[in-house]
C-alpha cells in the first residue's frame, strides 16, 4: 500500500533521519555484515534510510526497492542521479520480490510491513531472498500507534489482517527467522534483529 502525502511527511523529515542513525547503530552492534555483503531495502523511500545503511555498513551493493515509483524517481536523485556504482533502484511489492533465493546477506525495513495487506507473505518472501545466516533488520508498528482515533483519519493503513507482537514472532519463526535481539513498546512497535537458519 503506498503512502499517502501525510505520511510521506511524516517519514520523509530530518526528525525520522535522526531516529534512523539511532536504530543503525543499534542494529549495526547485534547485526554485523562483511563488507561484501548485499543488502535489500524494503520500502526505501527518498532513500534517507539507505544512505544510513550506505555508510554505517557499507555493503557492497545496496539493492533499494519501494511500491512507488515517485519514491524511487526521489531515492535516483538522492543517490546522485543514479550513478552510484553501489545502488541499484526497483519498483516493486514486498510481497513478491522479483529476487533470487538466497542472495541477499541482509534485508532492511523501516515500517514498511504493516503497510503490506498480506504481511504474511511478505515475511515469506523476505525469508527466501536471504542467504542462510543472513539477517532481518527490522522497525515495525502496532495497530495502536497508526490505527488510533486520530491516525486512522490521517494516514492509509490496511485494517484488517494486522499484527502485534506474538502475531509478529510466530510468523518470523514460522520463515526461520529466528529473533536474536529486539525492542519493544508493546504500544508502539518493535525494533530488532533475526538471522536466517
Amino acid at each position: 500500500m503506498k503512502l499517502n502525502r501525510m505520511e510521506r511527511l511524516v517519514v520523509n523529515n530530518p526528525l525520522r533521519a535522526m531516529a534512523q542513525q539511532l536504530e543503525a547503530l543499534y542494529f549495526k552492534s547485534k547485526a554485523p555484515l562483511a563488507s561484501d555483503a548485499q543488502v535489500l531495502e524494503i520500502g526505501c523511500g527518498r532513500g534517507a534510510g539507505a544512505q544510513i545503511i550506505r555508510n554505517k555498513f557499507q555493503p557492497n551493493a545496496l539493492h533499494l526497492m519501494d511500491l512507488d515509483i515517485q519514491m524511487i524517481q526521489q531515492a535516483y536523485h538522492f543517490f546522485q542521479n543514479g550513478k552510484s556504482k553501489t545502488v541499484s533502484l526497483h519498483v516493486g511489492d514486498a510481497a513478491y520480490l522479483a529476487f533470487q533465493k538466497d542472495c541477499m546477506d541482509a534485508v532492511f525495513e523501516y515500517g514498511i510491513l504493516h503497510h503490506v495487506p498480506d504481511w504474511q507473505r511478505a515475511v515469506s518472501e523476505i525469508a527466501r531472498v536471504i542467504k542462510p545466516g543472513g539477517w532481518f533488520i527490522f522497525e515495525e508498528l502496532y495497530p495502536g500507534l497508526y490505527q488510533n482515533v486520530v491516525t486512522r483519519r490521517l494516514l492509509d493503513h490496511p485494517v484488517h489482517n494486522r499484527f502485534h507482537s506474538p502475531d509478529f514472532k510466530a510468523e518470523l519463526h514460522k520463515s526461520s527467522l529466528f529473533i536474536k535481539d529486539f525492542k519493544e513498546h508493546r504500544e508502539i512497535g518493535i525494533l530488532g534483529v533475526a538471522r536466517k537458519a
